[in-house]
Parts: C-alpha cells; structure tokens; sequence
C-alpha cells in the first residue's frame, strides 16, 4: 500500500518519516518552498523516541500521479478548503482518507467531497512544533495516531491499516469507538487551546495560581455542555477524567494553537471554539468563557492580517 501525506510539518513529518523508517511506501504532498527544504537537508525528526533523518519521496500540488491507497490529511484545520482542492487528483475509488485534524466538522466536509465511503476518523496526540531549520522537534511521550471506522464496525481496510502500520516506533492505535474519541480529544483540545491562550502560557502556570484550576473546569464544563445538546457521543465522566489528565501534563506543556501564535501565525480557532460557539447558539446555551476565549482569538486574527 502507498501512502500520501498531507504536509511535512510537526505532525505529518513526524508520522509519514516513522513509517518511512519501518518501510513504508510514503509520499509527501507539500508546498515549493518545504519541498527544497526537504531535498537540500532532508526529513530530520529529534525526538526523545530517537532522532531520524531520511531523505522522503515529495509530491508538489498538480503534479500528474496514480491515485494513493492511503491519504493522511496531517495540515492545520483552517487549511482543509485548500487541502481538498490539492487532494482531488490523488483520491481513487479504493482510496483511504484520515483525516488528523482537531476537532470535528471536517469529517462532514470530508465525506461531502469525496463520498462518506472515503473517509475514516483519525487523531492524533503528540507535542512537535518545526524549528527555524524545518526539523521536527518532538519532546512528550505520548507519539500516538489513533484510526478507526466512524461506525464503529470492524473492516478489512482497518485490518490492512493495522498491519501497515505496526511495528513502528510511533503508536498507531485502532479504535472501535472513534467518533466518541474524536469528540473526547475534542473537548480536551478546545479547553488545552483556549485556556493557554488566553493565559499566554504553558498549562503548568495557570493551574498554580490561585482560581486557575477553577477556571479551566469551567471551560471544561461549557465545551462539554455543548457537546452533550448537540447529543455528541461523550462519556459522562469525561470532563473528571481530562481534569485530571490536564494536571498531570508536563508543566511546560502547550497547545499548539498557543505555538502558532508565538510564531504569528493563523490559527483554527474557527474549527475549535467557533465551531462549538454555533452549536451553542443553536441551542441557546450560555457558555461566557468561551465566547471571550473566540472573541480574544478573533481579535488576534485581526491584528495578524493587518501586520
């Protein structure tokens, strides 16, 4: 099976170079300027799992090649209206696509481009960012990719997933209940960005000073609000549950969102906040944080397009 991969960055890099490590058939889909990047210092991963460097197989928008057997879509959301557009020549009949964008609406955007059939669920939990040289730096433990079919069954394609994917030094995890992880990561992803954000800082910090644990479960308890009126298919527990997971993260730890920011850079924060902010006036819920966390993203936005 051969697989493309949506972007060279953090996580597309980081994935797509471990499997090019176990064997696998990978190409990169990406941009001019990351492609010469690429040939002229190759694909270099440092990793607290084990540095790699690799020269990788890459593929520029337009060019004329056979359709892949897989598609990992491993871009920033706000890009997925370019990524379809790029993606369309390389999607056959029997092609595969996961998706390991955060949140949620993407998947419907997804299934409506390309057919439902197409498009599996995926995520990822990893912390990489790209330093000036283009290298991947990966510093958590946690290296995982999570697939699985959105109904939940299981399939010959998974199965033939599994075994392309093993035995790598990354994780690739199965789930039989994918679309429930996806809206779990969801919540976790919405509440880590936002409160970072808005704090300008490392989750460590914010949960030290006084009332700042008080006030991430709060944003904890209105994304999950949201998700429960719209019948998402989250735990009842779950909100305890990434509570605790939150203050057991490592005291530097950011969202990427806050990375990109640093790096005065766009930002999902329509996928993310401003998604569940539309459900939440659908339903007519008052959810206070999180329209000032949209609110203080949009605003960044602004300043950021006029710079």
């Amino acid at each position: 099976m051969n697989v493309l991969i949506l972007g060279a960055g953090a996580v597309g890099g980081y994935f797509g170079g471990r499997l090019v490590e176990n064997g696998v058939d990978v190409t990169f889909l990406v941009r001019e300027k990351r492609q010469e990047q690429l040939k002229q210092h190759g694909l270099v991963i440092k990793s607290i799992h084990g540095d790699l460097q690799l020269e990788p197989k890459t593929l520029l928008s337009g060019q004329e090649v056979k359709p892949f057997d897989v598609i990992i879509i491993a871009t920033k959301a706000q890009h997925l209206e370019v990524a379809i557009k790029s993606l369309e020549p390389y999607v056959g009949p029997a092609t595969t696509i996961i998706p390991l964008l955060n949140g949620i609406s993407h998947i419907y955007r997804l299934q409506e481009a390309f057919g439902n059939e197409k498009v599996i669920g995926g995520f990822c939990f990893i912390e990489t960012t790209l330093n000036d040289l283009g290298h991947v730096i990966q510093t958590s433990k946690s290296h995982q990719l999570t697939f699985g079919e959105l109904d939940g069954r299981g399939s010959s394609r998974i199965e033939r997933l599994q075994q392309l994917f093993s035995e790598t030094i990354a994780s690739f995890k199965v789930s039989e209940n994918i679309l429930q992880d996806m809206w779990h990561k969801y919540l976790f992803i919405t509440t880590l960005s936002g409160i970072t954000t808005l704090m300008r800082s490392s989750i460590g910090p914010i949960l030290e000073v006084q009332g700042g644990e008080k006030l991430t479960l709060q944003l904890f308890n209105e994304a999950a609000s949201i998700m429960r009126a719209a019948n998402a298919p989250i735990a009842d527990d779950i909100v305890d549950k990434q509570k605790t997971i939150m203050k057991k993260q490592h005291y530097t730890m950011k969202a990427s969102m806050l990375r990109d920011i640093e790096k005065g850079i766009t930002i999902e924060a329509d996928h993310l906040q401003g998604y569940l902010l539309t459900l939440a006036d659908q339903f007519h819920l008052d959810v206070p944080l999180l329209r000032i966390i949209y609110h203080h993203l949009k605003v960044y936005e602004i300043n950021l397009s006029k710079n």
